[in-house]
């Protein structure tokens, strides 16, 4: 079966549908039963799409977690309020005092965050590392070492990792793999296919599509899965009913909106590659990214976020820059149908380990707007930006 097709079948049992096209959204908190026996047997199978408590989930819940499984190929589907929350989870779970984490230097700044203000409060250490360092993060595994974090492409500036040389080398060593899989988001990028333990992804990016809900989805094999699972429900993560049917309905059109985002993206990314005042342009599927050989062997696809490098600027230049932009909005999320723009003008500090000299990074997601609008709205803010430079 093709994925496209795919993705318009899972999670759509009978028992979910109720013989209609879309699951039901069932709101509950508690589950009633007739008879004794009945709670009993709740109890005993709460672990599998059972009914038992509302923070177990619904059918509604159920259907999203089983279409979520089938797009990453995993065992079982934690569901969280956030993608954060989906991190945070993760490593809490699986990780106590005396270990140690290696995180990959292009984390995500807010788990980067977590590992300064959380995991170290709570005697977890962690070490970062180049994301281009591949099968060589042997020489940074200590005799404590308990998980490797990855995230590829890497948070703004998009290095590509090499996941299997790095997952090949965790496994022979007994360490786990946990991986951020929002970029690749579970239809261009499967990493349990390559042998990572755990995928996460902010649902609230291309799974739901429309930057309307928050939510976060952990993937394990079957290995990890009872302990991810069980540990979600101690600390009472869940998300609600209309939430999860808003993320089933995005994943309907997650293929073709994602062909789109990915079409416009490199036109505008090959646009700008060639503009006098861009260094160069991080895109995964563009040989100026770092990892792009390793991007072209593993991923299918690629969709609407990049960045690019600026030869100069200012405080001010970026001012203009920015607000002079007419269908690119500032904000800090991506994955919606909504063409956004970010500046990231102080990478060094979110880049302990490689650091950053290269200048400010502009982080730019393509919506489906058309793509020539888009590069019209970007040469005139780039022009305010060149005359913004003179002053």
């Amino acid at each position: 079966m093709k994925e496209t097709t795919r993705l318009i079948a899972a999670g759509r049992k009978k028992q979910y549908t109720q013989g209609v096209v879309n699951p039901v959204v069932q709101r509950a908190s508690t589950v009633v039963f007739d008879t004794m026996e009945e709670m009993h047997q709740a109890a005993k199978e709460r672990h599998n799409r059972t009914l038992f408590y509302g923070r177990r989930g619904t059918t509604t819940h159920f259907a999203l977690q089983d279409a979520i499984c089938e797009l990453e190929n995993g065992t079982g589907c934690a569901l969280f309020p956030s993608g954060a929350a989906a991190i945070a989870q993760t490593l809490l779970s699986f990780l106590q005092a005396g270990d140690h984490l290696l995180m990959v230097d292009t984390a995500y700044e807010p788990t980067r965050d977590l590992c300064t203000k959380i995991l170290a409060r709570v005697g977890i250490e962690t070490t970062y590392y180049d994301p281009m360092i591949g099968a060589e993060i042997k020489s940074l595994i200590q005799p404590n070492t308990k998980m490797i974090f990855l995230e590829s492409p890497g948070s703004i500036t998009m290095e590509v990792q090499d996941v299997p040389a790095i997952v090949d080398l965790a496994r022979s060593q007994g360490i786990m793999t946990v991986l951020d899989n929002t970029y690749g988001n579970g239809l261009q990028f499967k990493p349990l296919n390559l042998g990572v333990d755990i995928s996460i992804q902010a649902a609230t990016k291309y799974i739901v599509g429309h930057s309307d809900v928050m939510m976060g989805v952990a993937v394990a094999n079957e290995r990890h899965w009872p302990t991810l699972r069980e540990h979600a429900y101690l600390l009472g993560q869940c998300t609600s009913a209309d939430d999860a049917y808003l993320a089933l309905r995005g994943l309907r059109t997650m293929a073709i909106r994602l062909q789109q985002h990915e079409q416009a993206a490199l036109e505008v990314a090959k646009w700008l590659g060639s503009h006098p005042l861009v260094c160069h342009v991080r895109h995964p599927a563009l040989p100026s990214c770092p990892g792009h050989e390793f991007f072209k062997r593993d991923f299918v696809g690629s969709n609407g976020l990049f960045s690019f490098v600026l030869k100069q600027s200012t405080p001010k230049a970026l001012s203009v820059l920015v607000e002079r932009l007419h269908h690119f909005k500032m904000g800090f999320s991506w994955g919606g149908y909504e063409s956004l723009i970010t500046i990231n003008a102080n990478m060094a500090n979110m880049r302990t380990q490689t650091g950053w000299d290269k200048g400010v990074v502009v982080r730019l997601h393509i919506g489906l707007e058309d793509t020539k609008d888009l590069i019209a709205d970007l040469e005139q803010a780039l022009t305010a930006f060149q005359s913004a430079l003179k002053d």
